[in-house]
Formats: C-alpha cells, sequence, structure tokens
C-alpha cells in the first residue's frame, strides 16, 4: 500500500489502547492518527492523558494527538475499540451509523447474530455477514466485526483443528487466567497475591457461548451454532500475562495421540497463506516437554499471536486432554483486531 490507512482508537488511554498503539508502531497499512476516550481524558494531548503501563517508551507518534470523545466525526478511515463494555455499545453503533468500520475487543456486539465473531484461520468466511449486517441496519460504508474473548480465542483456535478433522462433540476448559485480563488497576494485591480467585464475571457463559459460534457455519442471513457442548470454569491466577487453558475433548471420530498432535501441529490457514502482517507463521506451536506451556515461557511465541498447546494425551473421561496458553493482550485483544483488520483489508472490506 503507498498510502496507510488512518486509525482511530477507542479507549485508547485503557491498557488494551495503549496495546494497539504499541503493535500500529511502524506497521506497514495502518497508522494512527485519531484517538478517543471518556471523561477527563479528553481534550488533552495524549502524552498529557495517558499513564504509559507498557514497557518500553510512549511512541513518539502518538504523544502529541489530541483525545476526543468516543463519538464521530474522528479523522480517521476506521476504528479499532477497547471501549468497556457499559459504553462500547451505543458508541460503537453510533460510529458504524456514520459509516466508519468497527472493528471491536469489546464484548458488546459479539453475539449479534449478524456482526461475525472473527478469529481468522478459524472462520474468516463468517465475513460473509457484513452485507447483511449493512442491509439489516442500513449501514452503508461502516460495519461492525468483532474479536472473541481472550480466553475463548485460545480454546477456539486449540480446537479448531480437531472440529475440522475429526468432529468434536464436547469441551470442558478450565482456565488460568492472568491479571491483565482485568486491566488496569485490576485486581487488588491483596485479594490476588497467594490467592487464586475461582470466579470472573461473565467469562464462563463467554467462552460456552462464544466458542460454538466462531466453530459454526454461515447459514443465510446468520450463524448456525457448532453442534458441540462447551463447559467452562474461570479462574483468575497471579501471573501478569499469558491465559492457560486446560481443555479436555470428546471426538465424533477416532484419532491417535499422533494424530492430534499432528492436526494441531501442521494448521495453517488464510492468513498464513496471505501473509498477513500480524499473521504468525505458526498458529498453534506443540511443546512435547511434560511442563509445557508456560506462561513466562510461552506467552510472547509468534510475537505474542501464536497458540502454544502441550500435555496432549489420553483422557479417562473425554478422549483427549491438553494444554493450550495465549497472550492475552496481544493474541486476545489488540493483536487479535489489528490481525482481522488486516484480512478485512486483503478480502476488500477496507
Amino acid at each position: 500500500m503507498n498510502t496507510k490507512l488512518r486509525v482511530g482508537i477507542l479507549g485508547a488511554t485503557g491498557v488494551v489502547g495503549q496495546r494497539f498503539i504499541e503493535l500500529l508502531a511502524g506497521h506497514p497499512q495502518f497508522a494512527v492518527s485519531a484517538l478517543a476516550a471518556s471523561g477527563r481524558s479528553q481534550g488533552k494531548t495524549y502524552a498529557e492523558a495517558c499513564t504509559w503501563r507498557l514497557p518500553g517508551e510512549m511512541p513518539d507518534q502518538v504523544k502529541k494527538i489530541a483525545v476526543h470523545p468516543p463519538a464521530p466525526p474522528l479523522d480517521c478511515d476506521f476504528v479499532f475499540s477497547s471501549l468497556p463494555g457499559e459504553i462500547a455499545g451505543e458508541a460503537e453503533e453510533s460510529f458504524a451509523r456514520a459509516g466508519y468500520p468497527v472493528i471491536t475487543n469489546s464484548s458488546s456486539h459479539r453475539m449479534d447474530t449478524d456482526v461475525p465473531l472473527l478469529i481468522p484461520e478459524v472462520n474468516p468466511e463468517h465475513l460473509e455477514l457484513i452485507s447483511t449486517q449493512r442491509a439489516a441496519r442500513g449501514y452503508q460504508r461502516g460495519y461492525l466485526v468483532t474479536n472473541p474473548n481472550c480466553s475463548t480465542i485460545v480454546i477456539a483456535m486449540a480446537l479448531a483443528p480437531l472440529h475440522r478433522m475429526f468432529g468434536v462433540e464436547a469441551c470442558i476448559a478450565t482456565t488460568m487466567q492472568a491479571i491483565s485480563g482485568a486491566g488496569y488497576p485490576g485486581v487488588a494485591s491483596m485479594d490476588i497475591t497467594d490467592n487464586v480467585l475461582p470466579f470472573i464475571g461473565g467469562e464462563e457463559e463467554k467462552i460456552e457461548s462464544e466458542t460454538v459460534k466462531i466453530l459454526g457455519q454461515v447459514e443465510g442471513a446468520s450463524i448456525k451454532d457448532a453442534q458441540m457442548k462447551v463447559s467452562a470454569q474461570c479462574n483468575r491466577v497471579n501471573v501478569v500475562d499469558g491465559h492457560l487453558a486446560a481443555i479436555r475433548v470428546k471426538l465424533s471420530r477416532p484419532a491417535s495421540v499422533d494424530q492430534i498432535r499432528e492436526a494441531l501441529a501442521s494448521f495453517s490457514s488464510l492468513p498464513q497463506q496471505l501473509e498477513l502482517h500480524s499473521a504468525p507463521d505458526q498458529p498453534i506451536i506443540v511443546r512435547d516437554e511434560m511442563d509445557r506451556p508456560q506462561p513466562r515461557l510461552d506467552r510472547d511465541a509468534g510475537a505474542g499471536m501464536s497458540i502454544t498447546v502441550g500435555r496432549i494425551a489420553r483422557d479417562s473421561v473425554l478422549d483427549y486432554r491438553l494444554v493450550a496458553l495465549g497472550h492475552n493482550t496481544i493474541r486476545g485483544a489488540a493483536g487479535a483486531a489489528i490481525l482481522n483488520a488486516e484480512l478485512l483489508v486483503a478480502q476488500g472490506y477496507l
């Protein structure tokens, strides 16, 4: 591309908003041109409004950009959203109605029947819903595309090649989720230090409903959910980044351990074929060590965009068990949305 597309970021001062800015610095297709946030940040420069929470320095190119309210118009071609759930739904719809493509990390529209819930390696065909959405909602240039919950992405990516090759009838997932998933300041230190919190509000329901939508098929104007049962239990653990999921699956067709491993290790899809900028060479990395994956050692695999799977074994209750890990603020949030945007460019939607 000779001219980069201009990006607006909604919720720019939050941790995920900052991750967007970090990952977009030097991006070959996108350049940040507008920033928006709610409340006290408005009217200030980004450097004045934002306390930078990521390692390293705030990129120079965003320091002097003024922070606007999260409402159109914004000086950009499309927007990424990491707005809080309580304001995201209405704000994102207002941008779509005003003609802006909206690629969102927020949860408000994930389960809308006409909105793609997208993992580019898993369900790129769900982008067909954009034309349905525009017709139903009266959008012209604008539309809504969402990426899944941070743990759902890890689980759905691990299930996708197994479902494709053998069929998955049931999945039980127990997550151990990093504290960065709660945003900043997140979980109180006196609650999480020397502790595990066995409840994350709304998380289990998101995993159970989002996974079957992602692995489902487009039928007419909506998605027919995958015919599998998904059960999730979610825990917050004292790890900064990296969501781990212990997964058990029941398959529709017999498979050996070697076949399961090969299905995961050889998994590749459209983003790799298109050589999208943020797509990892290996979407799923299989580790054979008995004590991997581990958040500290494996969360940054593929620049934070790969899922690492290990502990593949037969299970005495269901058929197989495995452990999957992903970086929750990169593959599970900002990086996922950026990869979605790259696919939208490649498919002619941006």
